[in-house]
């Protein structure tokens, strides 16, 4: 936009004005007008004010049509202000507009996110004719909440005061292009990401819409000019990594931290310092902290930064009281790893990269020392609600699955949840940084607790909160872990009776199995409910019903795209129906919305393998590989797709990978394959001779033979890599018979093989091949003993095997030996004549 910023706006982003801004707007005339007056207001925290102005109550009461949604009212009205108002200039109608939108958004925020709770109703402000149609506050509010519904997706039903979204949708969306303000699309991807939040599902609609808003302010160039701009940028590219996280864009969402990280000038690590976690302990052992340090000079300016909220203003950090444990880490020299002052925007930053490394690693212990070495910091320095709720949030998740720590979470938790309902600290302090932390709205940290109370065995106590919250997904799951599924459906029923909703003939299908609930939601639903597709998809999967569920998937995935689970599942059911064409295209949505999705590539490693695609699905297992490396089936069909393009080299290395995750783990076709190759020259996928890896190989079987010990197949294959005792070098060939002698003793160890005259052959045959290689090591001793040592061995097992043959297989009635080992017998009785011979002439050289 070209024209020229009205001065407030940076001030409303910010969320305070400083006094040198303040009297620039009253020589400016600002502060005497209608806008100035909203926009006092509006600073102060007083958003109610703003709607029980007689301005505001003004726009709204002109004469309504009966027929009218409250949505396209609203948007008259509103449109009509800003069009046709005579009393105010153009600028001042927009300006006071704007104000009254964003006014809406905050206060939505405080009745939903921060509280205290907001006792304004929407008949104080809007036409009394408006509400004749509904008896009851609770009507109006699930008529607005099914025209903030998105992509069938539905929302929240306890959500309170859904008319502040509506209107703020209706000002900062719809009619957004009716105002000439450069924040305002910063102001709208606010607004989508809260609207976000209360969708069961990610909306593509809001997505897009996100992303317009995103393109838009990155051209503003008054935003983030100057000290101050410094400060919003930090805000704004952290507003844009969450929102890119929440829809799987993993990699815009790291970059838009780094660019914030780098503004801030902030260099964040974890490393290891000395230090003492427990009462009792002696000696300073290393731990994990996270080492933060400021890089050139401190922000100046500072006054652009909101001021820390007093500490008494914040919700309580509970200690840890356990009689082993300290409260936290004490470490030996604590100065070596000084903790700077940080301002708001700073402890954003560290919060933001905490949330990143949390998304894009897997649930594990590592992880979870990492995660607890951010809180641990950000809790160092109390200075903002948001950022203290936030924190205090995620350490209650980590801590939950620990018995020293389980009572902190649980206590952490009630307090976070009844934070809500104190009226000590003002919305203002809580709105600090609030868009840039990500702080979920009350209810689920009520369904946090409900859930830790679950875990603890306190199934009442759970239950009561879930009924409280409408939650009846968790009702239902809290009843069928308990074995109760009589009263989930009872309780299901009796909603039912209230108020037929989409969502609720859902559960009652989850519980009865019963399509015909789906059905029911569907075409209550004026098929659009994604959701009752979606659930009768499932139903249809998990009796192996594959066409059916893959009508359904394909009809939920028409409403709405961004359904991963759903893609995942549509991509199993075509791969169970061998479409493996569907099947890949299915799961390549999977990749795309989430690239960390280990399960996906699998699988469409799978389906690139059935389609004779063998090159692509190895790169697809690589990109799964990377997303979970502890997976040992993904490591098992990589070293398979790796045999069959000739990526000898990465199946060693996956071979050894699968020696770590499953210690006795054996699969000898593949080593024969990788034998032949190295022993042939065959040439890999690049067309390099495999020959080269013959020492890689040689270290593999070290390690497979020490694992494996029983396998004579694996013993004569390692022999091989050595030549087979036909090589040229001794030690090879010394490597060689030693393999084959284990081979040979694995052989005769095993069960029935004497009974069997083919069986026994084979032994005999091996047995002599081993003789022959002992002859061959013999000659190159540095000494006779070590020579007759290798000779009377060998000399031995033939010896054995005679016996045996002679015992086993001789013709009772006529003392002949069985034609079948005649030939064999005939080279044993010779070799062992021969290795006689060899052994007197070593004899003879003492």
């Amino acid at each position: 936009m070209s024209q020229e910023m009205w001065p407030p706006e940076l001030a409303i982003l910010r969320g305070f004005a400083l006094e040198v801004e303040q009297q620039r707007w009253k020589q400016n005339g600002i502060v005497g007008s209608e806008s100035g007056l909203f926009l006092q207001h509006l600073l102060d925290g007083m958003y109610e004010a703003i709607f029980l102005n007689s301005l505001t109550q003004n726009i709204f009461t002109s004469t309504l049509m009966t027929e009218e949604k409250i949505d396209s009212y609203l948007e008259k009205q509103i449109t009509t202000f800003l069009d046709h108002s005579t009393d105010l200039g153009e600028s001042e109608r927009q300006q006071l507009i704007f104000l009254l939108g964003v006014s809406s958004l905050q206060l939505f925020v405080q009745c939903n996110w921060t509280g205290p709770p907001v006792d304004l109703q929407p008949q104080e402000f809007l036409h009394a004719s408006l509400f004749q149609q509904f008896n009851e506050a609770k009507k109006l509010d699930g008529m607005i909440l099914s025209l903030l519904t998105l992509d069938g997706e539905s929302i929240y039903s306890l959500t309170s005061k859904p008319i502040l979204l509506l209107l703020a949708r209706v000002i900062l969306v719809n009619l957004r292009h009716k105002m000439s303000i450069q924040s305002l699309p910063w102001w709208t991807l606010r607004c989508v990401n809260i609207h976000q939040q209360l969708l069961e599902e990610r909306s593509p609609h809001l997505f897009a819409l996100a992303q317009c808003c995103i393109d838009q302010v990155m051209k503003q160039e008054n935003v983030f000019v100057n000290n101050s701009g410094r400060f919003l940028a930090i805000q704004f590219h952290l507003e844009c990594a969450y929102t890119f996280l929440y829809y799987y864009e993993y990699q815009r969402a790291k970059d838009q931290f780094n660019i914030a990280k780098d503004i801030g000038k902030l260099q964040i690590e974890l490393t290891g310092a000395l230090g003492k976690r427990t009462r009792f302990q002696e000696h300073y052992v290393a731990q994990l902290i996270l080492n933060v340090r400021q890089k050139g000079d401190v922000f100046p300016d500072c006054e652009f930064s909101p001021r820390p909220t007093p500490q008494k203003h914040l919700i309580k950090n509970f200690e840890l009281n356990d009689d082993t444990l300290l409260n936290e880490i004490q470490l030996a020299d604590s100065e070596r790893f000084p903790m700077p002052d940080l301002c708001a925007e700073e402890l954003a930053i560290i919060l933001g990269v905490c949330t990143n490394l949390q998304k894009n690693n897997p649930v594990h212990k590592l992880t979870e020392e990492e995660l607890l070495a951010f809180t641990s910091c950000l809790l160092s320095q109390p200075k903002f609600w948001a950022i203290q709720t936030s924190a205090l949030i995620l350490r209650t998740k980590l801590e939950r699955g620990s018995t020293r720590r389980v009572e902190r979470a649980m206590r952490q938790t009630q307090a976070l949840a009844d934070q809500f309902e104190d009226k000590t600290t003002s919305v203002l302090e809580r709105l600090k940084i609030f868009y840039c932390c990500q702080v979920p709205p009350h209810w689920a940290i009520q369904r946090q607790l409900a859930s830790l109370l679950f875990e603890m065995g306190c199934t009442s106590s759970a239950l009561q909160i879930y009924e409280k919250l409408e939650m009846w997904e968790d009702v239902v799951i809290c009843f069928e872990r308990v074995g109760q599924h009589g009263k989930a459906e009872e309780i299901l029923r009796q909603e039912l009776e209230k108020k037929e909703t989409p969502n609720l003939y859902c559960l009652l299908g989850d519980v009865l199995r019963d399509h015909s609930y789906y059905d029911k939601a569907w075409e209550l639903s004026h098929h659009r409910s994604a959701r009752a597709q979606r659930s009768k998809g499932l139903l249809h999967l998990r009796n192996r019903e594959f066409k059916d569920c893959v009508e359904c998937f394909e009809c939920s995935l028409k409403i709405n795209p961004m359904q991963l689970g759903v893609w995942f599942s549509l991509g199993c059911a075509y791969l169970a129906l061998e479409d493996y064409g569907n099947s890949a295209k299915a799961f390549q949505r999977c990749v795309t919305l989430e690239p960390d999705n280990a399960e996906a590539w699998n699988n469409l490693s799978t389906c690139y393998i059935r389609l004779k695609q063998k090159v692509i699905a190895f790169r697809t297992l690589q990109e799964a590989l990377k997303c979970n490396y502890e997976h040992w089936q993904i490591w098992e069909n990589y070293i398979l797709t790796s045999t069959d393009v000739g990526e000898f080299s990465e199946a060693i290395k996956a071979y050894h990978r699968l020696l770590d995750l499953r210690d006795k783990y054996k699969d000898v076709q593949v080593l024969k394959i990788l034998v032949r190759a190295v022993v042939d020259g065959m040439a890999d996928r690049n067309g390099d001779a495999a020959t080269s890896l013959r020492g890689k190989l040689q270290e593999l079987f070290g390690r497979v033979t020490s694992r494996v010990t029983n396998d004579g197949e694996i013993w004569r294959l390692y022999a091989q890599v050595y030549g087979n005792g036909q090589s040229e070098k001794p030690d090879d060939n010394e490597k060689a018979f030693q393999c084959l002698s284990k081979a040979y003793k694995c052989d005769t160890q095993s069960s029935c093989w004497e009974k069997d005259a083919a069986s026994f052959k084979e032994v005999i045959q091996r047995a002599l091949a081993l003789a022959h290689v002992a002859i061959k090591c013999s000659k190159s001793k540095s000494s006779p003993q070590e020579a007759i040592h290798v000779l009377s061995s060998v000399r031995l097992n033939l010896g054995g095997l005679l016996s045996k043959a002679k015992q086993l297989f001789t013709d009772v009635a006529s003392g002949e030996m069985s034609p079948e080992l005649a030939d064999e017998i005939a080279a044993m009785d010779s070799l062992v004549a021969e290795l006689q011979h060899l052994s007197n002439q070593f004899r003879n050289q003492y």
